[in-house]
């Protein structure tokens, strides 16, 4: 009963926010296309990719950005924070209100999924109860958990490779190339988010962005102690004139010693990380093996 309860909500909620997005498509379109110019970056490219390959995907990209367009107007949220987090993790195209439906409908399936569990399991009312509490709860913050630990990693990888961008400007910026070509052959030989997220400066450079506004955006998409170090550095030479190699080359030398000086806190944070497994996991097994026979031994003795 549960299940046909659980089926009938679900198909019930597809009828509706498919009869609300053939109401509302003109609006729908003109609102993904503002969200596009918003975003810069690779939305476009990606957008007629797959427009072009349509599959399954792409169907629950449309229902998931339906449904999220109805919930916002039904409750604004704050839009930029999460496009912030999205644009950290490197989710360009993804967009806060097509996010905000991934978030409702993976709340849906964990609930529907759970409470068919409990029922074919014939778990008590109670039981069924607080665990579709509990199902609700996961569905709804586990994406978000998603994205932020992955801007997390990938921000730690770009301020990780930040050293090895300003050793290659350095270089190129004393052989004579100007800033902007140093920035275009670092964009082209660095990979992963570090080169994503400077080939995209360049490309709001290219769209007529100075140099100053572009490095600023970079500064807020990749918000890290070393990317604020380089871009203010950067900035604030050129404002004043100041020779950018020499800049570069103290910005570089600042950057190892914040590396290092990580890398020592997490090495005297590693006993106290330590401690966990090593009582919980590690002495009980040694008390078994060298306590264990003379415990026997004490027990044969009194029995005697």
């Amino acid at each position: 009963m549960i299940l046909v309860l659980v089926l009938g909500l679900v198909l019930t909620t597809l009828a509706v926010t498919l009869l609300i997005r053939a109401v509302n498509v003109s609006r729908v379109r003109a609102a993904e296309m503002i969200e596009q110019i918003e975003l810069y970056g690779f939305a476009g490219e990606q957008h007629r990719v797959s427009a072009e390959t349509r599959t399954a995907s792409g169907a629950i990209d449309d229902l998931a950005k339906t449904i999220g367009a109805f919930a916002a107007r039904l409750r604004p949220f704050d839009e930029q924070q999460l496009r912030t987090e999205l644009v950290a993790a490197g989710l360009y195209s993804l967009t806060p209100r097509t996010f905000l439906g991934y978030r409702i409908i993976s709340t849906l399936a964990v609930s529907a999924l759970f409470i068919w569990f409990l029922s074919v399991a014939t778990s008590a009312t109670g039981l069924v109860i607080l665990g579709s509490v509990f199902a609700v709860v996961a569905g709804w913050v586990l994406p978000l958990t998603l994205v932020r630990r992955l801007a997390t990693r990938r921000l730690d990888q770009i301020d990780y490779k930040l050293p090895e961008l300003i050793d290659l400007l350095i270089v190129t910026v004393e052989a004579g190339v100007g800033f902007t070509g140093s920035l275009t052959i670092a964009a082209e030989r660095l990979g992963g988010p570090l080169g994503e997220e400077l080939r995209l400066t360049l490309k709001q450079q290219d769209m007529g962005l100075m140099t100053n506004e572009a490095l600023v955006n970079l500064m807020e998409r990749c918000d890290t102690p070393g990317m604020r170090a380089f871009v203010r550095s950067v900035t604030q030479g050129e404002m004043l004139g100041v020779s950018i190699g020499q800049i570069l080359r103290n910005i570089a030398v600042d950057m190892r010693k914040r590396r290092r000086s990580a890398a020592e806190g997490r090495a005297q944070k590693a006993p106290i990380k330590i401690l966990f497994p090593l009582i919980f996991l590690i002495f009980p097994a040694m008390f078994v093996v060298l306590l264990g026979p003379a415990v026997f031994a004490l027990l044969d003795a009194l029995k005697g």
